[in-house]
């Protein structure tokens, strides 16, 4: 992790979400409120309201008397995320779908672009991510919008996991699947956009249930 010398709130928790995300630490590490402040040059006041921020985004956990780390799931609760999933995007990419318009259109066109002529997987976890909320953009309900982004950031482990297994052999399905959505977003046929949504997110949490080497 970079070393920085801005120390307010915001930016730990930025700095903290990026190691997160991207890997740097995984499900079950501890959060040191005394390391990280000495890392960054900051005060544990600014650290503990960054933990705070990103508890609520799902990203870290607080244990009694053990302090922060990064959540830790098993397979069942993946699952039932994964459920969850299946349930809410649907109908943020419904409440969206309207308010997108031909420039947002041509943004995902670009985005899924660069999704097919990806080959890395940090990359494509970050396009991907950056094509759904894409289309998730139009939706005003904020309560909606908030915990479509706390469920893919508590899965998002598990998320690159499942990809680093199948690799290439199975980029072909994801990116049939996001054409489909694009096209439905393109018509906004909110009937189309919700059915291969829901197939989409149900297909990963079906191969996800065969893979428990994912969750050890």
């Amino acid at each position: 992790m970079r070393p920085m010398t801005d120390v307010s709130s915001s930016r730990v928790a930025a700095y903290l979400r990026e190691a997160i995300l991207s890997g740097d630490l995984l499900p079950g590490d501890r959060i040191r409120q005394e390391e990280i402040a000495a890392r960054l040059g900051a005060s544990r006041l600014p650290v503990r309201e960054a933990l705070r921020m990103l508890e609520a985004e799902g990203l870290t956990e607080h244990e009694p008397h053990k302090g922060a780390r990064v959540p830790r799931l098993t397979q069942h609760e993946v699952d039932v995320i994964y459920r969850m999933r299946e349930r809410l995007e649907p109908l943020a990419l419904v409440e969206s779908l309207p308010r997108l318009d031909s420039a947002d259109h041509e943004r995902l066109e670009e985005v899924q672009r660069r999704i097919e002529e990806n080959d890395d997987l940090e990359k494509f976890l970050d396009l991907d991510r950056e094509f759904h909320m894409l289309t998730y953009s139009g939706c005003t309900i904020e309560p909606l919008n908030q915990n479509v982004t706390r469920l893919w950031n508590v899965t998002q482990h598990y998320r690159r996991s499942y990809v680093a297994l199948g690799g290439r052999s199975r980029m072909w399905i994801v990116n049939a699947e996001h054409r489909l959505i694009l096209d439905a977003a393109v018509r906004r046929d909110a009937s189309d956009a919700e059915r291969y949504l829901e197939g989409h997110i149900r297909r990963t949490r079906n191969e996800l249930a065969h893979h428990p080497e994912v969750f050890d």
